[in-house]
């Protein structure tokens, strides 16, 4: 089985991640297909590979040759939970239609296609269904994997659905997806200036008659001792080791108590339709007759808090010249009242994209719209961003790093370790030793590539922007590896040392000449 020998075509190829998994499995690269110049040039900086092998945008690509695996790093936009979740509704969905077309035309013994796990989710399960039927009408055996990369190599908490297919159903019987590792690696095994020897601590935790710590709810990634292995930033979420802005700004035990109660409130239906919902004086009022709106408007002045217009009345003697966004949306609102969680969860202004930020301030210019309800909510709603620059910082004690994305995120580690006794101290020691003292920094190059299962001097862009993008955008190595590995163990590419016939060398001769006009033109 080790000497098995194959080719592949790499689409959607970005830095090479698929080809280096390949390649150590014995797969011989015939071509690849990028439109991303910056990927491009990485992909053929580690691989030594000429840019003529590139077949470019897949959208144009009409034949492949004949090879034996088809892989494919589907964009996955349309699916993300960052996305706006409109599967088939979002043109880039349809690059899965192009990729099959090329699937069904060149017929491989095999393939691997991977994707962002909100595939998966149950508002895309028709998009999945879809997707796997035309896999299905192609010829193929095919069954998904949803696979976490930190159990195969790589200290990452990386969700991904990887979509593994077979032409004959005899191999796809034989297919078996490999056990997670029983070794992990950990954050401190890839830290490039972590040298600390991490002590293990009695904790002050609750235990039962046997001495065992017992089970704490936790959102925590990683834990040690029952205790957290990172620090969260944001005001929409309580626990031992989330940091709130007024943990940070010099606050009153009074607006603690004021921000507490709205962070305890605010996800109540009675408040609204959306998982958060800003409050009203009345509502503070109605939990504590005490609370003043000047004590309110003191937090919003220290930038805790924010005031916003929860509903209008729509004064529809002024719809006159509305633009196509404005009309959009007073044709959705109930009546004469406009209430912006309703249009918020709203599926048609989400799938043309109508920007409550720009159309909302129009409206009221325009006097279309009054507000007649203010509310307050926190300044600092979105919990991806974080506060104030940081969103989480992970401690090298760490099991997981969160999932590398293009966008970058705010995300921190420190080699400073703290040892607590209980939740109350390890806070302390974190807000006093590691966050005052600014002892923890941003992933580096190296580890950014380790993290992905990359070697450490993997050639990369030197602006962060640049690299981190495409690290992010890429797949882990290791997981590919492994699933590489699982379908040669099917004895799929026994005695199937690839011989291209004339007639196929004369088709890649093709390709090679049509693709060298290309890039002479690409837009890259």
């Amino acid at each position: 089985m080790e000497n098995s020998k194959f080719t592949f075509i790499d689409l959607f190829s970005g830095i090479g991640g698929f080809r280096m998994a390949l390649e150590k499995n014995g797969g011989k690269c015939l071509h690849f297909s990028e439109i991303s110049k910056d990927a491009i040039n990485t992909y053929c900086n580690n691989s030594s590979e000429p840019i003529e092998k590139n077949l470019g945008d897949i959208t144009q690509i009409k034949e492949l040759p004949k090879h034996n695996l088809l892989t494919a790093g589907v964009p996955c936009q349309s699916w993300s939970i960052a996305g706006r979740n409109l599967g088939f509704d979002d043109d880039r969905g349809q690059l899965w239609n192009d990729t099959i077309f090329l699937l069904n035309q060149s017929k491989p013994d095999a393939f691997i296609f991977e994707n962002v796990k909100g595939l998966v989710d149950p508002r895309n399960k028709k998009a999945l269904t879809y997707i796997i039927e035309r896999i299905r009408e192609a010829g193929y055996f095919a069954k998904y994997y949803v696979l976490n990369s930190f159990d195969y190599g790589v200290p990452q908490n990386r969700i991904r659905i990887y979509i593994v297919g077979f032409k004959n159903k005899e191999f796809a019987d034989k297919f078996k997806l490999p056990k997670p590792l029983d070794k992990k690696i950990k954050l401190a095994d890839i830290l490039s200036d972590f040298n600390e020897k991490i002590i293990e601590i009695e904790s002050e935790m609750p235990k039962d008659l046997f001495g065992e710590i017992i089970a704490q709810k936790s959102m925590s990634l990683s834990t040690s001792n029952g205790l957290n292995d990172y620090f969260l930033f944001n005001d929409l979420r309580n626990g031992h080791s989330t940091i709130h802005s007024w943990d940070i700004i010099e606050t009153t035990e009074r607006q603690k108590k004021i921000c507490y109660m709205l962070l305890k409130n605010r996800r109540k239906s009675a408040y609204g339709n959306l998982d958060g919902n800003p409050l009203s004086v009345k509502h503070f009022q109605d939990l504590d007759n005490s609370i003043n709106e000047n004590e309110l408007d003191e937090l919003v002045e220290l930038k805790i808090f924010k005031k916003e217009n929860y509903s209008f009345v729509i004064n529809r003697n002024k719809l006159v010249n509305l633009s196509e966004e404005e009309k959009i949306i007073i044709d959705n609102c109930d009546g004469d009242l406009l209430i912006v969680d309703k249009l918020k969860m709203n599926r048609e202004l989400k799938v043309k994209k109508i920007s409550f930020s720009k159309t909302l301030p129009s409206l009221i210019e325009k006097e279309i719209i009054i507000s007649n309800e203010l509310r307050y909510d926190f300044k600092n709603t979105k919990i991806s961003t974080g506060l104030y620059g940081v969103n989480r910082i992970f401690l090298p004690t760490s099991n997981i790093f969160p999932t590398l994305v293009a966008s970058d995120t705010n995300d921190y580690v420190t080699t400073k370790m703290i040892n607590a006794k209980n939740e109350k101290e390890h806070r302390k020691l974190f807000i006093n030793k590691i966050y005052k003292k600014e002892n923890y920094r941003r992933i580096t190059k190296q580890e950014a590539c380790l993290i992905q299962g990359f070697p450490k001097d993997y050639i990369l862009p030197e602006k962060r922007a640049r690299w981190m993008k495409l690290v992010g955008n890429s797949v882990s190595v290791p997981v590919i590896e492994i699933l590489c590995k699982a379908i040669i163990d099917t004895g799929i590419f026994n005695n199937k040392v690839e011989n291209i016939s004339n007639a196929t060398k004369k088709l890649t001769t093709k390709i090679n000449t049509y693709t060298k006009k290309l890039t002479n033109n690409q837009r890259l």
